[in-house]
């Protein structure tokens, strides 16, 4: 309609009504849901899910409160899509085999590294993690920009103060429009030293800092082999890494072998594992195979007891070619810097991290400064 309240029929080509509606959607993508930002490593879901809890004063102190309330809550203020893509953003945050540093500590059924789902959220309970509460520290000192929610009642943060490089240290896999990120988890000292080392010396390379970051640190274990490939994928942030579970082959006192599997790589799910081993059993693609166990409690144990005669590590070879237990972890090292998605290497990430550091800090001390002026 126009001013003057009549119909008014704008004639459109169809090609640039797609071409420009498909790039806004696209964007919507890239920007506010399936890319972390570098400076605190999160997607602006899992952002809102650990600021509603601050809020709440859900900390690793506090007593755990019901799923749904964090949920509703979300949903409520800030995040206005389905409580289901909240709850199971939640889920993966406390899975200790899915997240390397968990941020929230949940009770009840959460969820098994077999693939079980968790428990619905009316079930739960869930607080953050103290490492949670780092990424959330001095929040309420002006360090951070904030934004109008969805429905201009509140405000959310643009990026959290982040004390620690949570892109590094959990990592993250989104799938986009066009493009994805797949980011693997890194050990906390390893990632610290690195950035002091870079504080310290502003011309270090990635090189450099490869000697404090050995590579990925798996929440499930696992070896990762061939050092070239590992340096090239932190350089140019992209390329594949072999990765492979633990086993060792174990004799009894009959002389009779088993195969123990006691790592396997990271997001393979263990029931399926155990399942392709059955199937090629059967399929007598594997031959030597007498019984299959699944003997795993808190830690994977998966037991393969041997025909008497048959050969351990031709076996154990066969089982790293046709299965999971033997698999590629492609680096594609993609988050949003200054809300545009870039390749990073592991030194641009710990330059970008500290800079959100540096700016974060020098905000926190004019915040106080101005408070003991007041005062």
């Amino acid at each position: 309609m126009d001013d003057q309240g009549h119909n008014k029929v704008v004639s459109r080509s169809i090609v640039t009504e797609m071409k420009e509606s498909f790039i806004n959607y696209a964007m919507s993508v890239i920007t506010d849901r399936a890319l972390p930002d570098v400076r605190d490593g999160l997607k602006p879901v899992h952002r809102r899910i650990l600021y509603s809890m601050n809020e709440k004063g859900l900390t690793a102190s506090a007593k755990s409160r019901k799923s749904a309330t964090v949920v509703g809550d979300v949903l409520g203020s800030y995040h206005p899509h389905g409580d289901s893509s909240v709850y199971e953003a939640m889920v993966k945050l406390a899975q200790d085999f899915s997240t390397r540093y968990p941020l929230i500590i949940g009770q009840g059924n959460f969820g098994s590294i077999d693939g079980d789902g968790a428990a619905a959220y009316r079930y739960t309970e869930a607080k953050m993690s103290k490492l949670a509460s780092e990424l959330l520290k001095d929040i309420d000192k002006d360090t951070v920009d904030f934004k109008a929610n969805y429905d201009g009642t509140k405000y959310e943060p643009t990026v959290l103060p982040a004390a620690v490089p949570n892109l590094l240290l959990n990592g993250t896999l989104g799938i986009a429009v066009g493009m994805a990120t797949n980011i693997p988890p890194h050990n906390l000292g390893e990632v610290v030293d690195a950035c002091v080392h870079l504080i310290d010396n502003t011309e270090a390379t990635t090189e450099d800092l490869l000697q404090f970051v050995q590579g990925p640190d798996f929440p499930t274990g696992g070896i990762i082999f061939n050092q070239k490939e590992i340096h090239h994928a932190y350089a140019t942030g992209r390329g594949g890494v072999v990765t492979r579970g633990v086993a060792e082959i174990v004799e009894n006192k009959a002389g009779n072998f088993q195969i123990v599997i006691s790592e396997i790589p990271f997001r393979v799910n263990k029931a399926d594992l155990i399942t392709k081993i059955a199937d090629l059993v059967r399929e007598k693609k594997i031959e030597g195979i007498k019984a299959l166990r699944d003997e795993s409690t808190k830690d994977i144990r998966i037991a393969i007891d041997l025909k008497t005669g048959s050969q351990p590590q031709k076996i154990l070879n066969s089982l790293y070619k046709h299965t999971q237990l033997e698999d590629t972890f492609h680096f594609n090292i993609v988050a949003l810097v200054d809300g545009v998605p870039r390749t990073l290497s592991l030194k641009s990430i710990l330059e970008e991290f500290l800079i959100h550091r540096s700016i974060v800090v020098k905000r926190r001390s004019q915040f106080d400064l101005k408070k003991a002026e007041e005062r």
